[in-house]
């Protein structure tokens, strides 16, 4: 099922946001763990902070009887939240070493690699799109972008 025009924008902006929120989070999370001495306890913190506003928002928005169905989903479902925590750990270490530019466009080059892997073959239930040679000169294109932004000279 694809979102119709009326749709796609609206999420397309909130993605766009979500995007502008990961090097502010890399930023200020690879902050914390300098001041913190650790990388791994900075990620623990960003961690429990989030589990607790999460959990606000749950009860807040009416969704906490969604918790008895925890058990529903398939198991590697529950997996994403291991890729969260090595994506919030790696960044948060590697940003003060390379720059969080540098971090945030390989995550960049990484998520278009996965993302077109992912929609070619419809994995895990992800709405299917072929990679064609007009989407692969575009993901090439997007991934040449980041190179030259990334490049310091």
């Amino acid at each position: 099922m694809t979102p119709s025009q009326a749709t796609f924008l609206p999420i397309a902006a909130l993605m766009f946001l979500t995007g502008i929120g990961i090097p502010i989070m890399a930023t200020l999370n690879s902050g914390l763990g300098q001041s913190l001495g650790s990388p791994v306890v900075a990620t623990f913190v960003l961690f429990a902070v989030g589990l607790a506003l999460m959990g606000l928002i749950v009860v807040v928005s009416g969704n906490a009887g969604a918790l008895a169905n925890l058990g529903a989903g398939r198991p590697w479902h529950y997996i994403g939240a291991a890729f969260m925590l090595f994506y919030a750990l790696s960044v948060t270490w590697a940003a003060p070493r390379i720059g969080v530019g540098n971090a945030v466009f390989f995550v960049l080059l990484g998520q278009l690699v996965a993302a077109a892997t992912i929609d070619h073959f419809g994995l895990w239930g992800a709405i299917k799109a072929e990679v064609t040679l007009r989407r692969a000169a575009g993901i090439a294109v997007m991934g040449l972008g980041v190179w030259l932004a990334k490049k310091t000279a």
